[in-house]
């Protein structure tokens, strides 16, 4: 049986990967990783992740769409 943690963590690569192919976050993204990361504590290959994203944004390689 799969635990959610080992769900949780598909979900963030999943969204991670649509938003660097799309170049672009949406507020539904943010929204998703938000609640995904409240609901546990990152792993440091979590972490690598979601400074991915905030680096790809302060370098302008993202940008933030409604």
């Amino acid at each position: 049986m799969i635990n959610s943690e080992c769900v949780n963590m598909s979900n963030l690569e999943q969204t991670i990967e649509r938003v660097f192919a799309a170049r672009r976050l949406t507020r539904n993204d943010q929204q998703q990783l938000m609640a995904m990361l409240s609901q546990r504590e990152l792993s440091s290959n979590d972490a690598a992740l979601i400074d991915r994203v905030y680096e790809a944004l302060s370098q302008g390689r993202l940008r933030v769409v409604d």
